[in-house]
């Protein structure tokens, strides 16, 4: 098998093509909740506690200035990603358990079922 052969069936395979829409989505996502904790969320707070904006936190050692308001605002930032991502699967996991619950359709008998079936019913005659 070629090379190029190979490398093409790898990449059209069903869970390489959904983890490519995965990471798009997600990075899209990312880009949502970003802004929503940054332009929404963090003023909010910020007002909050009485006009701290938390990107400008930050202190200088000798040449070295450590961001620490960005690092809580990444913080935030991950709780509501993990929180959204948790209710997605809460919610697929739901649809799944009751998808089980549903009864399922008896087999069909097997011949041999069948046999004895009719080996009975001869019997009771």
């Amino acid at each position: 098998m070629s090379f190029i052969k190979e490398f093409k069936e790898f990449t059209m395979r069903g869970n390489v093509v959904d983890l490519a829409v995965g990471v798009v989505i997600g990075g899209a996502f990312g880009a949502i909740i970003t802004s929503l904790v940054g332009d929404v969320i963090m003023p909010v707070i910020g007002m909050l506690t009485g006009g701290i904006d938390f990107t400008g936190l930050s202190v200088k050692i000798g040449n070295a200035t450590i961001a620490y308001g960005k690092f809580i605002q990444a913080i935030f930032v991950f709780t509501i990603v993990a929180f959204c991502l948790f209710l997605v699967i809460k919610a697929m996991n739901a649809a799944k358990k009751k998808e089980a619950e549903a009864p399922a359709a008896p087999p069909a008998p097997t011949k041999e079922e069948q046999l004895l079936t009719e080996i009975r019913d001869l019997l009771k005659k």
